[in-house]
């Protein structure tokens, strides 16, 4: 899905849909540094690019946040997903909450399913923590992820070459 959706994008440059990617949530920088080293991209133009794009959105999340998935919560179609993902935010916030900002660093760079930026920066706002702290925590949060899925990258793909 997200392989048609990049080739898509493609056509406007393989730059460009790293950096859009980067900004989806739950895909975020986690699905687009593969793609990008993928469509042959170096890891020095892919890190900068991913970063630039999952970072965009992180400082409205902060200000913005907790009324977004209030709000979204009352839509219909979105009900469900978006009142079942807001109760997973809040069954995490004890792990943040207990490490503070390195919890929000570890939550945000270990690269599983719910884990990220966006949920960083929800779980943040929901907890009321400092606005400056809780992005410096997201963004190294999100450059460690962004190594971790580079080396992952490279070794599968160093793997499958070998095939």
């Amino acid at each position: 899905m997200f392989d048609g959706l990049f080739n898509w994008l493609l056509g406007a440059g393989r730059e460009l849909a790293v950096v859009i990617i980067s900004m989806v949530p739950l895909v975020e920088l986690r699905g687009a540094v593969p793609l990008g080293v993928t469509a042959g991209l170096a890891w020095n133009e892919v890190m900068p690019l991913a970063i630039l794009g999952n970072m965009i959105p992180i400082p409205f999340l902060l200000f913005f946040g907790e009324k977004i998935l209030d709000w979204v919560c009352t839509l219909p179609p979105l009900t469900k997903f978006a009142t079942a993902y807001k109760q997973k935010l809040l069954s995490k916030t004890d792990q943040v909450t207990k490490y503070a900002r390195i919890g929000l660093f570890l939550f945000v760079a270990v690269p599983l399913p719910g884990t990220g930026a966006w949920s960083g920066a929800l779980i943040a706002t929901i907890l009321k923590m400092p606005k400056t702290k809780a992005l410096l925590s997201i963004l190294a949060g999100v450059v460690t992820a962004g190594i971790i899925m580079l080396i992952a990258s490279h070794s599968v793909l160093g793997v499958v070459n070998m095939l």
